[in-house]
């Protein structure tokens, strides 16, 4: 009896075990395991995410520009100190004047020298080439007399006038454009200070170094798999790690030619640039008028005037790989594949689950692109621990975007 007994609950469980599985096109009651999930419209992104740090994209190096001076020259005084804001054109650095002005009275000199050497050179050349000589009855004979090698000679003086005369020239329109000031180029701040003033300084010399406070941008590692999918000029996306909320646009403007190769793991680094904060916001403010507030995810509602990015925040890099918008998603665990078709459970109107073949597009770790086969609003059966809440715009990379009220 005992066998019988357990003979019987195995072939009850084998009974339950092939209903269970189904054949395509037959009606199942879905199994206690799974949960039902309604088809939605919504924005389904794939990219390529990575962590970096924030750096300033924009600094400049200013430096005492001495053209035709190959000497020292004294700094008068130093405006600036290390972590100023400074305005565009804003005086930062000055050279002494007096020394300034002697070299410009070199190079006026230089400029003269090379002028008459020119015209000597030129009244050697005809002197050699043609000589009068004057009769005692007063006429006058003009006679040639020819030595080949001094004219090749007076001619190439003649040449190297000409050039030096060019080059003197040169240095004096140079240095006429040139200032003993240093002003600033662009709004940044001050990041490093590298003379003071009574110092004496060569061309060349880096003054201070000035940073736009609102460019940044971040280098991330992309794997040797995903590197042929980036391109430049794509779009890209930059989280704040510390303020999960601010999700700023960017840009990739880099791509490394050469791969970073550490223990046999083969990378390549990629560079994405920011849009500035400030004239996103302007932007946000002019295309939301009376008040409205941007999308949930993308900027905080309310930013004070004075907020500021910094160097070496914590960023998370999501380059955008392929984007679609207003499509039918369903999580990944809702579908089954059986050779090169996928299949849906899609639930009935009695209750039960029926197998559906459908086609799909794009998809990422979560979400896929339903093309035909669903209708919105029907529903299918995902396998509990695979089904993924829909996340509103702005969620974490990868992320299916389902708008508020409705269809975009």
């Amino acid at each position: 009896m005992k066998i019988l007994k357990i003979f019987l609950v195995v072939m009850a469980l084998c009974s339950v075990s092939i209903l269970s599985l189904g054949c395509p096109g037959t009606d199942m009651e879905p199994a206690p395991e799974s949960q039902v999930v309604t088809v939605q419209r919504g924005n389904l992104t794939v990219d390529i995410t990575a962590s970096g740090n924030l750096a300033l994209s924009r600094m400049e190096d200013l430096v005492f520009d001495i053209p035709g001076r190959a000497g020292e020259i004294t700094v008068e005084e130093i405006l600036v100190e290390e972590g100023d804001s400074v305005e565009e054109g804003q005086l930062l650095a000055k050279l002494d004047t007096s020394e300034w002005n002697d070299m410009l009275v070199n190079l006026e000199r230089g400029l003269l020298q090379a002028q008459i050497d020119l015209k000597n050179a030129e009244l050697s050349l005809d002197k050699a080439e043609v000589e009068t000589v004057t009769l005692i009855t007063g006429d006058i004979v003009y006679s040639s007399n020819f030595d080949d090698d001094e004219i090749d000679i007076l001619e190439l003086r003649l040449e190297l006038a000409k050039a030096k005369l060019e080059d003197a020239q040169k240095a004096f329109d140079e240095a006429l454009e040139k200032s003993p000031e240093i002003t600033a180029p662009f709004d940044g701040f001050i990041t490093k200070v590298n003379v003071e003033g009574g110092d004496e300084v060569l061309p060349g010399t880096v003054a201070v170094q000035l940073a736009d406070p609102d460019q940044f941008e971040a280098d991330i590692l992309v794997s040797e798999m995903d590197i042929f999918q980036v391109e430049m000029g794509g779009d890209a996306t930059v989280q704040i790690d510390a303020m999960t909320s601010l999700i700023l646009p960017a840009e990739v403007t880099h791509i490394s030619p050469t791969a970073t190769i550490q223990s046999g793991v083969v990378n390549y680094y990629v560079k994405v640039e920011l849009e500035p904060l400030e004239a996103l916001m302007q932007e946000r403010q002019e295309a939301m008028p009376g008040g409205q507030t941007p999308p949930s995810g993308q900027m905080p509602t309310i930013i004070s005037e004075d907020f500021q990015l910094r160097e070496g925040l914590t960023v998370t890099v999501s380059i955008i790989v392929e984007e679609v918008t207003n499509v039918l998603l369903v999580p990944n665990g809702a579908i089954t594949t059986q050779g090169r078709q996928n299949y849906v459970q899609v639930m009935s109107a009695d209750g039960t689950a029926q197998e559906r073949a459908i086609t799909t597009g794009i998809s990422n770790w979560q979400y896929t692109e339903v093309i035909d086969g669903l209708s919105e609003g029907e529903q299918v059966v995902v396998t509990q621990g695979t089904a993924a809440s829909t996340t509103q715009q702005g969620g974490p990379p990868g992320r299916m975007i389902i708008p508020m009220g409705g269809p975009p």
